[in-house]
């Protein structure tokens, strides 16, 4: 090709890529808003928390119950999505999943006694549990290899500030008056209408419309996302991928992919029992417990919220240069070693001042950039496409138990087994994570889901 023609081509290729790019960032920035939902609406009752316990004078139990019945909400939610996004399509399951989110945030607000405001939390978690399902799905569907990681990491990105806002939103209105609390729920309303509007410009994702027989749909969207001329042959390689295969939940059985859901199954347990969700629900009640009053807490946990979304985006540099498997190992020992540190300062009870939360900021760091952002990624990219919708049921639904678990009995834990045990078990428990990641866990940096499909099947 001449100088000249080259001139002539190449800004038509630019304009081209920057069009791909703009239409990729778009759909994966939409599916990724449900992370933003999700980390809302998981950590808003942070700061209502210690009005809510006043308003139903909740004793510890219960308040367990007021944080973790959004949780168990999410167990139900991830059970019934992944076949409803097999077969209504993830653009679907993601409008049904915004809707609820809108409506149980007003009501919520309204709740008149604490069994009304459990069920309406719980039907709540419906919505969570459906896009903690299909947005990383969705995500991993429609990005390229090459950029999976950091487009993924996106969807944990929109759970920190998710998580961060809620945080703003509980010290912005906690002198609002007696109902200060409905306040903060009610404003989760605002997002999700945002999110439901957005998702109405939204593509479906290709290999969705593949397997439900619309090829020429598919070819369209890949043809935003790819170079053109390699879509008959992506077409080729996500058709064969789906051809002869059984998408029935006994298909989970099979050799190859029972040892990705088996791998799956138990890093979705560790990622909880490691203690993630006490710190993000109930860093208040443990910087009160350090001998901080409720507005220092308060602003104490919007630091932490602050220190969760920083380090969340230094993941988007890491998750693709260092691989999914060398993250998850640092994250999991540097976590050990600081609830470790907890544990220790609880026993010589010297558990108060600058320490607890330093403590707790660098736990979360680590936990932030190296272990939330590859869990999703990895329960997305694991599976193969017949039965990925299926078969990330199991990890989403099992991270949702053991996390509803963990927060419903931290508060009689805290208060009756006292700290020292309590932060030694999660410390032990991270200790358990890295030695499982080091023998079990794949390394899927720069590979197609194809090519991951057929690891486990080696």
């Amino acid at each position: 090709m001449s100088t000249r023609q080259h001139q002539l081509v190449s800004p038509i290729q630019e304009s081209s890529n920057r069009a791909q790019l703009t239409f990729l960032i778009s759909a994966v920035a939409t599916a990724a808003l449900g992370g933003l939902l999700f980390g809302f609406d998981i950590a808003i009752i942070t700061g209502a928390a210690p009005f809510l316990k006043e308003h139903f004078r909740l004793d510890d139990l219960r308040l367990g119950w007021a944080f973790s019945s959004l949780l168990f909400g999410c167990v139900a939610g991830s059970m019934l999505t992944g076949k409803l996004a097999d077969r209504f399509g993830r653009r679907t399951a993601l409008l049904c999943a915004a809707s609820l989110f809108a409506l149980t945030s007003v009501l919520t607000a309204l709740a008149s006694t604490f069994s009304l405001f459990i069920l309406v939390r719980s039907l709540g978690g419906l919505a969570v549990g459906a896009v903690s399902i299909v947005s990383p799905l969705y995500i991993a569907e429609i990005a390229p290899p090459r950029s999976r990681g950091k487009l993924s990491a996106l969807y944990q990105m929109s759970v920190v500030t998710g998580i961060l806002l809620s945080y703003l939103t509980n010290y912005c209105l906690r002198n609002a008056g007696a109902n200060n609390w409905r306040w903060m729920f009610l404003t989760g309303a605002v997002p999700a209408i945002a999110f439901f509007l957005l998702l109405l410009r939204a593509p479906e994702t290709p290999r969705y419309l593949i397997m439900a027989g619309m090829e020429s749909e598919a070819r369209r969207i890949l043809a935003a996302i790819v170079d053109p001329a390699s879509v008959p042959l992506e077409v080729v390689r996500i058709q064969a991928s789906f051809a002869g295969r059984d998408s029935s939940v006994s298909t989970l059985l099979r050799p190859g992919i029972r040892r990705a859901v088996v791998v799956s199954f138990f890093l979705a347990i560790l990622v909880h029992v490691s203690g993630v969700n006490t710190v993000i629900d109930y860093a208040p009640s443990i910087f009160q417990a350090a001998g901080w009053k409720i507005d220092a807490a308060l602003f104490a946990t919007f630091l932490v919220g602050i220190t969760n979304f920083v380090f969340t985006l230094a993941s988007f540099w890491l998750i693709d240069r260092w691989g999914r498997k060398p993250l998850y190992l640092l994250g999991s020992v540097v976590m050990a070693a600081t609830l470790a540190g907890l544990a220790v300062l609880s026993f010589f009870d010297a558990f108060s001042g600058v320490l607890v939360p330093l403590l707790i900021m660098t736990y979360l760091a680590f936990f932030a950039c190296c272990i939330g952002p590859v869990f999703w990624t990895l329960v997305s990219e694991i599976f193969p496409n017949h039965i990925r919708g299926t078969a990330m049921t199991v990890p989403v639904l099992t991270q949702w138990v053991a996390n509803a678990f963990v927060v419903l009995l931290f508060p009689l834990a805290f208060h009756q087994l006292g700290k020292s045990a309590t932060f030694g078990f999660l410390a032990l428990m991270a200790l358990l994570q890295a030695v499982f990641t080091w023998y079990y866990m794949p390394e899927t940096k720069n590979k197609t889901l194809e090519e991951i499909e057929e690891f486990w099947t080696r």
